[in-house]
């Protein structure tokens, strides 16, 4: 870390010293600006997030084609938005939130295909590196060729011209099942180094699918590096940057525009009197980064995203307190960075997202594991919807917005404390519809074992 030591980092923002002694905490970002002064002054905008959402349009056939579970909405890979007012009753009666407003949950758990909230920015990533081998290899004539034309790349040929080339990825899990899902169905030989969080049935799904998994010893971090090491060795390989990816920021950031007729639907205003509260689960931070991003070109000043990350492994949270983004990992905090949730075991943030969020950032929380399966047991039990326990993290959001100090004096800060009562907060859950019954039953009976102890 460039020889920065713990005691400066801890002059430097006060936080980290509570991260580094594992202490859940609230933070709120004090470098947030209103959206009229960062929307002119960043490398990408709202012209960038409008590509993305065309070419997932353009492709839209295709994905049908390849995927028939995505019929019903036209091959558009999108997720529902329900109200729980049952989790949010759970929230208030045993975990003391005292939220005011409504709570609603996004279904990324439940996305076709991938079943996470990667299949967005991930399969996004694979189409757009196969409409431009398309465009090079003459599969396609321009991007706006006809839907016959994108329906074809599904065919016998354009797979023998894909077969040529390779696609590899590091991920803890979801990521690299929706790089390889995609990347196998269209007929690249894809390639998945896998982290030590990564569950089994992970491997095995993307096996079944016929990507080539490679397990690492090391963490996410490690798989990272060696994916990135072998792909750079080899001209027809494509590595998708899950650390450093415009085109799965994009792709994430998608899911924006399409929130808005989902709230609409559900009566839902959004404006300066009635705030919405958004909270992600976070990782390495491309796909919070992404979402939140796209919340504030679609809604403005009125959205207000917050990310949570496990008390091991806060790498966003740190990056974004002690302004070092990327340059700082939980190492340096004396954390391990090792979680039940799997997904989000990443020890440095992406150093892309980072300085593109500081101006969006609201805040970060982090949360003990334990806490991760009682919220997973209390949203089965109350509203009958099972996430994973990445996905759980979010519920720490809703739980403490109106109750922690830190997070009520940004409240204040934004003139938001006396609009609670017509908020509207989503709680977005990433992951979880893919997850073996066996593995369910033993995510519900799990008792806060140590870390020690074998591992769901």
């Amino acid at each position: 870390m460039d020889g920065v030591h713990a005691h400066e980092l801890i002059d430097r923002a006060p936080v980290l010293a509570r991260l580094a002694a594992g202490e859940p905490v609230e933070w709120a970002n004090p470098a947030r600006k209103p959206m009229d002064e960062v929307r002119c002054g960043q490398e990408l905008g709202a012209a960038d997030i409008g590509d993305a959402r065309s070419r997932l349009e353009r492709f839209a056939p295709l994905v049908e084609e390849l995927f028939p579970q995505t019929r019903e909405r036209g091959g558009i890979i999108e997720s529902d938005l329900v109200e729980i007012p049952a989790m949010r009753a759970v929230l208030n009666e045993r975990h003391g939130a005292g939220l005011s407003g409504r709570l609603l949950l996004k279904k990324d758990s439940h996305l076709a295909v991938a079943g996470s909230v990667k299949a967005r920015g991930g399969i996004y990533e694979v189409l757009k590196f196969a409409e431009d081998l398309a465009l090079e290899e003459g599969l396609l004539v321009s991007r706006d060729s006809g839907e016959g034309a994108f329906r074809s790349l599904a065919g016998e040929h354009a797979r023998e011209v894909f077969a040529g080339y390779s696609i590899r990825v590091g991920s803890t899990g979801n990521l690299g099942l929706s790089i390889g899902i995609m990347g196998a169905a269209l007929g690249f030989h894809v390639e998945v180094f896998m982290s030590r969080e990564a569950r089994q049935w992970k491997k095995d799904l993307l096996r079944s699918y016929g990507a080539v998994v490679v397990e690492s010893e090391g963490d996410y971090g490690a798989a990272v590096a060696r994916a990135r090491e072998e792909a750079a060795v080899d001209p027809t390989c494509h590595f998708v940057d899950d650390e450093n990816s415009r085109d799965l920021f994009l792709g994430y950031a998608v899911a924006a525009s399409r929130l808005r007729p989902q709230l609409d639907e559900l009566g839902v205003e959004v404006g300066e009197e009635n705030p919405l509260f958004v909270y992600i689960p976070c990782g390495v931070g491309g796909a919070p980064g992404g979402i939140s991003f796209g919340l504030r070109h679609e809604f403005g000043d009125a959205v207000h995203c917050f990310f949570v990350e496990p008390t091991s492994a806060p790498c966003m949270l740190a990056g974004m307190a002690s302004g070092l983004h990327g340059g700082i990992c939980v190492q340096d905090l004396g954390l391990d960075g090792r979680t039940q949730a799997d997904g989000l075991a990443v020890g440095r943030a992406s150093g892309l997202v980072g300085p593109l969020m500081c101006p969006h950032f609201s805040g970060g929380l982090t949360v003990d594991d334990a806490l991760l399966f009682d919220y997973l047991r209390d949203l089965d039990g109350s509203e009958r919807v099972f996430v994973e326990p990445s996905a759980c993290a979010a519920f720490r959001g809703p739980a403490r917005i109106e109750r922690s100090p830190e997070l009520r004096a940004y409240l204040e800060a934004w003139g938001l404390a006396g609009r609670m009562g017509d908020a509207t907060h989503i709680v977005w859950a990433t992951g979880g519809s893919l997850v073996p019954e066996e593995e369910r039953a033993t995510y519900l009976a799990w008792q806060g074992r140590g870390l020690s102890q074998p591992r769901p």
